[in-house]
């Protein structure tokens, strides 16, 4: 076949972000379930991180689940992997929630932020974690938000400051706000949040027995407020 005879490359078009490098929401389809957003989010741009990222990293979990689990960002692992909470902490959290009584299949996992945030450190350029800026995180709360209301669960658990912020807002502190039933910011009723240390935090802890004490005290609280 010829040049002249070749199909057309296939190409795909992406939105238009408008003036604002730091905006996922131009990239959220306005209808489609949860496959559709996923596909959509693969391509996003919403903020710069998306340039050293491996991939976009969703959410995973039951379409319909009651309970949906929030950490910060995706790790290592879950940036190579391409799914959330496949890492050391994230192993940690699916034992903590099997021993509070959730069952972890019938949950939905996910993060504010859907790119891994790194700086490469050390002879082998080990990737470390950074934490995402407020800008970081605002940019990509609207995917947060349209999970939400895709999933429409009775109860979120966020995992450490940077979800409870994206969730409750900018007053919110762990130490203060763990453990009690709170409801999220921007809801007109129903939908409330549980706040606890992210699973990290307890590889991280000198006491590592107590941290994780005191993550899978507050996960109890999830498991019953869903009774």
């Amino acid at each position: 076949m010829s040049c002249a005879d070749a199909p057309p490359a296939v190409t795909h078009t992406l939105p238009d972000a408008g003036p604002d490098p730091y905006d996922a929401s131009p990239y959220v389809p306005q209808r489609g379930g949860l496959p559709a957003h996923r596909r959509a989010a693969a391509v996003c741009r919403g903020c710069p991180l998306f340039e050293h990222a491996t991939q976009t990293v969703f959410g995973k979990g039951d379409p319909s689940a009651r309970i949906v689990v929030v950490g910060e960002q995706p790790g290592d692992q879950e940036d190579r992997q391409g799914e959330p909470f496949v890492g050391p902490a994230g192993r940690l959290l699916r034992k903590a929630l099997r021993e509070a009584g959730i069952d972890v299949d019938a949950a939905y996992l996910t993060n504010v932020v859907k790119h891994f945030k790194f700086s490469q450190e050390g002879p082998g350029k080990r990737r470390i974690h950074k934490a995402p800026s407020l800008r970081e995180m605002s940019a990509c709360r609207p995917w947060l938000i349209a999970e939400l209301n895709l999933v429409r669960p009775d109860v979120v658990v966020a995992l450490g400051a940077t979800a409870g912020k994206a969730l409750v807002g900018g007053s919110f502190r762990v130490t203060r706000d763990r453990g009690a039933l709170i409801p999220m910011a921007d809801e007109d009723g129903g939908r409330h949040v549980v706040a606890t240390i992210h699973p990290s935090a307890v590889l991280r802890a000198n006491d590592r027995e107590a941290a994780y004490a005191g993550l899978l005290a507050d996960l109890k609280v999830a498991a019953k407020a869903l009774e």
